[in-house]
């Protein structure tokens, strides 16, 4: 058994297999999801993972000096991409995510190493679902949201850290009887 989301579709249920949850400590791949996780606020996960090779296309395998030294012309051009999501605060919020990506980098080391500075342990349980739905945020994504706003990035909110810690098993959100749950 796996996650209910992840029955929705075959591009779901081989994201979670393979990709969701575990451990990432490349800093391409971090901004990737980051990237990705602010595309698909307001939007199905789904949608997001049918444009994952148009948004690796159009920003440059996620080479931050590239997409970091993009220009207004080429986001425009970006924009006019019907492979991706076409929100243009989205599409700039790209370079400047790099732009910060890249500063941030420079004085801490690594992306890698400064997410996981938010979590206590190498993979913490997700607290249980919500009555009501599921469980959107944490303390120690409200931290890492208002750390990576003062930082200059943007669509980082608690929620899309929250999912980007879940991505990266930084935490494991994995549902109670999901095979892939920590400690089953």
């Amino acid at each position: 058994m796996r996650c209910a989301w992840a029955e929705q579709s075959d591009a779901e249920r081989i994201y979670h297999d393979t990709e969701w949850g575990l451990p990432i400590h490349d800093d391409r791949q971090l901004f990737e999801l980051i990237t990705l996780r602010g595309a698909a606020a307001g939007l199905s996960w789904r949608t997001i993972l049918g444009k994952r090779a148009c948004y690796r296309r159009v920003f440059h395998g996620y080479d931050l000096l590239r997409i970091a030294r993009m220009t207004d012309g080429e986001l425009a051009t970006v924009r006019r991409d019907r492979g991706i999501v076409r929100h243009r605060l989205k599409i700039a919020s790209v370079r400047s995510n790099a732009r910060a990506a890249l500063r941030l980098i420079e004085t801490e080391g690594s992306l890698s190493r400064f997410l996981l500075a938010f979590v206590d342990s190498d993979v913490a349980v997700a607290p249980p679902r919500l009555a009501f739905g599921v469980r959107t945020r944490s303390d120690a994504s409200d931290a890492m949201s208002a750390i990576l706003h003062k930082r200059g990035f943007r669509f980082a909110g608690t929620a899309i850290c929250y999912a980007l810690m879940q991505a990266t098993g930084m935490i494991d959100g994995h549902e109670p009887g999901c095979e892939y749950r920590a400690g089953r």
